[in-house]
């Protein structure tokens, strides 16, 4: 049984971190919540409560421990639309169908498809994250009193400088506190948080989503609710990975795809907006505070909701410029540098660089991650298509006797490779009898096998005899079936 207990209740060192972090994120996650509920134009608190119902359900039931989940913008972007359209009614309820579209994908291993991912589209991934960050911080940055950049400084100065004199204490912790407490006992007037939106002063309460129960509304709400199912789990499973890396641990995948589904219920149950995993304040609890259990992921979301209803007046008294310091901070740890060094750079072959770029551009352009992971890994697949092409070659050997050669194929020979199979041939000049060794070659799809039957028919109608050797099993069982099948006359 001791085995089964938590870290954090054996270890205070660990139970003290976890809950620190969780304080952090928790801070954290209050603009952003506020800023997310702006642009899916619902009230703040329809945001706040959506991120508490979201980190607590998540700590329970996901797949990666000590990751964020709460309202997120990717999720806010896609649902927008159908509040604007229809009215909040239907913004639940379609929060509440993306978690059961998320419930059913995870269960049919959805979360599979991750392998498919290649680390330069990662990369780009994370790089473009950290931009976003960056980006979205750039708004509190710009037309406001002169304080707010001192702050910043001050901000990035303490998180960078306090690790050295301590670690106890959590360096984006104090820097809020410090900053907070100078900006309130000096009376400086400068932009807080409070200034985002109120603060809820209840808790929430569960209720069913106030929509007719009919197949026009499953109809109007559905695509919506499939579109905020793919992007949340895309984000969350990247993230997972992400976390993964960092940590080097290994985490269950399809449990977090499950888990963020019955996150999503529950919180639509309660009334918010939904959402999904939140790579910036994963990066704050994870990366810079340096937590690893669930207790900070459950403690982030009920730190969050006391913050709001006990402590509104003083949280709402936080500059932003301590927040903004936070996040700036969260973008240089996140982003990935040895990526872009030049000692890097000159190493990496040009289509891992073309994929890193297409996605960090793809994701900034659209501000969607998923739009980016999706682009570049196909990108990516063209590259690898495009460069195992050129590894397929033909070389021939002619008997002394003239009366017979023998072409050897090397190489994967699929729709990239094959189609340039048949123009490799001298179908005139080669003399009777014709083998086409395969030993050094691997048949993987119907265009091959489609080749194959070209060059085969182009000699026989001059009269010649083809011989294919050398076939490996799976080559032979492929070229059997389907031999002869795939045109017209076969």
């Amino acid at each position: 049984m001791r085995g089964l207990r938590p870290d954090w209740l054996s270890d205070p060192k660990v139970w003290r971190t976890e809950i620190l972090a969780g304080l952090v994120v928790g801070l954290a996650l209050i603009p952003e919540a506020i800023s997310f509920s702006i642009i899916a134009g619902v009230d703040p608190a329809i945001g706040l409560f959506a991120s508490f119902t979201m980190a607590v359900t998540i700590s329970v039931v996901g797949g990666r421990r000590a990751m964020i989940s709460a309202a997120t913008g990717a999720v806010a972007l896609v649902i927008a639309p159908l509040n604007r359209e229809h009215g909040f009614g239907y913004l639940v309820a379609a929060v509440i169908l993306a978690g059961v579209f998320q419930v059913v994908l995870g269960a049919l291993g959805v979360a599979r498809l991750m392998r498919f991912v290649p680390r330069s589209v990662m990369v780009g991934f994370v790089n473009a994250l950290a931009i976003l960050v960056f980006m979205a911080q750039v708004p509190e940055m710009h037309d406001v009193p002169w304080p707010v950049y001192p702050l910043i400084v001050g901000g990035l100065a303490l998180m960078v400088f306090f690790p050295k004199v301590t670690e106890v204490v959590p360096a984006p912790l104090v820097s809020i506190v410090v900053l907070t407490t100078i900006t309130v006992a000096a009376g400086i007037a400068v932009p807080t948080v409070g200034d985002k939106g109120e603060l809820p002063s209840s808790l929430p309460v569960p209720g069913l989503p106030d929509v007719p129960f009919t197949l026009h509304t499953l109809t109007t709400v559905a695509p919506y609710a499939l579109g905020m199912a793919l992007v949340g789990l895309m984000e969350s499973l990247m993230t997972a990975k992400l976390v993964d890396e960092i940590t080097d641990t290994h985490s269950s995948k399809t449990r977090e795809s499950v888990g963020q589904g019955i996150a999503n219920i529950v919180t639509g149950f309660f009334g918010g907006m939904g959402g999904c995993a939140m790579i910036g304040q994963t990066m704050i609890n994870v990366r810079v505070s340096g937590a690893r259990t669930r207790l900070s992921t459950f403690l982030a979301g009920a730190f969050l909701l006391v913050l709001c209803v006990v402590f509104g007046p003083v949280v709402s008294d936080i500059p932003m410029a301590a927040l903004v310091a936070v996040m700036v901070m969260v973008c240089f740890a996140t982003f990935d540098w040895h990526s872009v060094a030049p000692k890097t750079l000159r190493r990496m072959p040009a289509g891992e660089i073309a994929v890193m770029v297409i996605t960090v551009v793809c994701v900034v352009a659209t501000h969607n991650l998923a739009v980016g992971v999706v682009v570049g890994t196909i990108t990516a697949m063209v590259v690898f298509a495009r460069r195992v092409a050129h590894f397929t070659g033909v070389t021939s050997a002619t008997a002394p006797d003239g009366g017979s050669v023998v072409h050897s194929v090397t190489g994967e020979l699929f729709f990239a490779s094959s189609n340039d199979l048949v123009t490799q041939f001298d179908y005139a000049g080669d003399p009777d009898r014709v083998v086409i060794d395969l030993s050094a070659a691997h048949i993987w799809d119907a265009s091959t096998v489609a080749a194959l039957d070209a060059i085969t028919t182009k000699y026989e109608q001059r009269g010649k005899t083809v011989e294919i050797v050398g076939l490996n099993r799976p080559s032979a069982e492929i070229h059997e079936r389907l031999s002869g099948e795939l045109t017209a006359g076969g």
